[in-house]
């Protein structure tokens, strides 16, 4: 009975496919806001807490060769 508990634990935290849901916002020094439609990632095979790392929010802040800076944050949920 242990051992049939022990299997089925391990077999919830086994590799599946997973689906990384991302908004994209960039604004660019201007103060102009673009939003882009929402995108999915399937990590495939991957565990869940290996999914949870790979899919974060994250923030860049861009300069260009004029000094200009935009900040694009890609705001990312594991579903």
């Amino acid at each position: 009975m242990l051992a049939a508990c022990l299997i089925m634990l391990g077999a919830s935290s086994c590799k599946k496919d997973r689906d990384c849901v991302c908004t994209t916002t960039n604004t660019s020094t201007s103060g102009a806001v673009t939003t882009y439609p929402e995108q999915t990632t399937t990590l495939t095979k991957i565990k869940k807490g290996d999914a949870k790392s790979l899919c974060q929010k994250s923030t860049n802040v861009n300069v260009d060769s004029n000094n200009k800076t935009s900040t694009t944050v890609n705001d990312c949920k594991l579903k």
